[in-house]
């Protein structure tokens, strides 16, 4: 079976899109803020100088004090948290690869680490600029790993955070490596266990890890004589990456045909789709499992669940997420043993038995089975969740840099992770239409005051930018991750509910009923 394993999937590692066939292009465009130390402040100076970067200084927009600092011509400083101690006396700096509201949520609390000195995010958005949150480099672009490289050596960047899973699949993290820069994320190889379903199937069966039972086509007539032996419902997944629209779950026979046919016959995803596994349908209630990997140890960060379908009470068309909290009920203390006994440890294991250790953070898509109680592997992530990763950063209070710094490093098993108590809750506003067609440009109004709300609210931004009167609009379909923390669940919602209805933004919708399942589930205990 290893044997099998190696040669079947020798050749699906993802070649890197053009990375090394890239010329060198250092123009980057750099939105600075105040408050670094002057040494810092000009040898960033002297790097740009020498490479072409380019400095756009850019104004307040009556952005001052508080969580959002003040602008000037500088990098943003980054300024310890008021909850976490011991802060070391080396600084670093660090670049997160990506633009949403994960890379938002990293951004915010590196930047609270005590052991920061400067957060870069390429290419960010506005909202993470304007926030202070992260010093903005617009025109670095994250697919060519020369540039970032040499963007790296002159802004003297000690560690790289890489969000989204394109830049890993593509191999960045390889590329980083070879240059000696420390980045935090798998490699491509690594990085197959969420870029081929199959990959990760195979892994399952070979190491004993519970999953849903499968088969996998590339024919479409095989495809549907295995569908209607087995009934309805049933699962029909796209082995590659499908910017999460590679998943149906069918209700019927005709719609899992239906999936075939758009995969294999029409090829709507297209080398993605041109093989499919075809799975069981589990029953059961869903829960996001995260954990930080050195490559042979693991630890479990707390737990968190999402929201992917569009409507209330869990109605309509899958989305990236819209809304989570943190902690999950569902995910006790002793489920959280059996996942990482079960699941997250044999995982490791396996991938250092097949050559290729997996470094960053694991995000394990659970279905805890009605019938038994017992947590199935539905997919893996190479990466933090989004919007999960929202409500783990704004609980976390250790260190995440160090934390990451240990990860890379091989010694997870030095490290302890502390979380404030009570709940977070993120609600996601995205524009009217999303999942499907959705207008862009539009104006939101009153972030501020609804940060202002209470003193544990964040507003994470997935996808925003400034119009030519300063106004935020929103550019994507996820647009805002509004983030607040409470006692408990129920205080954590609404704060968070209030904060949503304070903005103005007449073309964005949102979930009324994030958490439901976790409220539900408390109302029955008392």
């Amino acid at each position: 079976m290893e044997a099998t394993l190696s040669r079947s999937f020798g050749s699906i590692h993802p070649v890197p899109l053009g990375y090394h066939s890239h010329l060198f292009n250092s123009s980057f465009k750099v939105s600075n803020y105040c408050g670094l130390n002057a040494g810092r402040i000009s040898w960033a100076a002297v790097g740009f100088a020498n490479c072409g970067f380019k400095r756009v200084n850019i104004p307040s927009f009556g952005c001052s004090g508080g969580s959002f600092g003040r602008r000037c011509s500088h990098v943003v400083n980054c300024q310890s948290s008021s909850n976490v101690t011991n802060s070391p006396s080396v600084k670093r700096v660090v670049l997160v690869i990506g633009g949403g509201g994960r890379e938002h949520a990293l951004c915010y609390a590196l930047k609270r680490s005590p052991s920061c000195e400067t957060v870069f995010c390429a290419p960010g958005n506005a909202g993470i600029s304007e926030s202070g949150d992260a010093t903005c480099v617009e025109d670095l672009d994250i697919f060519n790993s020369a540039s970032v490289t040499a963007f790296c050596r002159k802004m003297g960047v000690d560690l790289v955070v890489i969000g989204p899973e394109a830049p890993l699949v593509a191999g960045l993290s390889n590329s980083l490596a070879s240059a000696g820069i420390l980045a935090f994320g798998p490699s491509s190889e690594a990085a197959s266990l969420e870029s081929s379903k199959e990959f990760m199937k195979v892994l399952c069966d070979k190491y004993g890890i519970p999953t849903a039972k499968y088969k996998t086509f590339t024919d479409p007539s095989a495809a549907k004589a295995y569908i209607k032996e087995q009934g309805a419902p049933i699962v029909v997944k796209a082995d590659g990456l499908a910017a999460g629209k590679g998943v149906i779950v069918a209700m019927t026979v005709e719609e899992a045909c239906d999936a075939i046919d758009s995969m294999l016959v029409k090829k709507v995803f297209g080398s993605a789709g041109c093989r499919v596994i075809v799975e069981e349908y589990l029953e059961g209630e869903e829960a996001s499992f995260f954990a930080l990997v050195d490559g042979e140890n693991a630890i479990a960060l707390e737990s968190a669940q999402d929201h992917k379908r569009v409507g209330d009470g869990d109605t309509g068309p899958n989305t990236g997420g819209m809304g989570a909290y943190s902690p999950a009920p569902v995910v006790t203390k002793e489920l959280e043993s059996v996942i990482m006994e079960s699941i997250i440890f044999p995982t490791v294991k396996g991938m250092a038995n097949e050559g290729c250790k997996f470094v960053g953070v694991l995000f394990a898509g659970l279905m805890i089975e009605k019938k038994s109680g017992l947590p199935k592997l539905i997919e893996y992530n190479v990466r933090f969740g989004d919007p999960e990763c929202q409500v783990l950063m704004a609980r976390l209070e250790s260190d995440l840099i160090e934390i990451m710094f240990a990860t890379c490093r091989g010694e997870l098993h030095d490290i302890s992770l502390s979380w404030s108590p009570g709940s977070a809750m993120v609600v996601v506003m995205a524009s009217n239409g999303y999942p499907g067609n959705y207008t862009k440009g539009t104006v939101i109004k009153y972030l501020r005051e609804a940060e202002n709300i209470a003193p544990d609210v964040k507003i994470f931004h997935a996808s925003t930018a400034l119009d030519s009167n300063k106004n935020f609009i929103a550019t994507g379909g996820r647009v805002l991750g509004v983030t607040a923390k409470g006692a408990n669940l129920e205080e954590a919602r609404n704060i968070a509910y209030e904060a949503v209805e304070r903005i103005d933004w007449p073309e964005g919708f949102y979930r009324r009923d994030i958490g439901w399942r976790a409220l539900e589930r408390r109302q029955v205990k008392l």
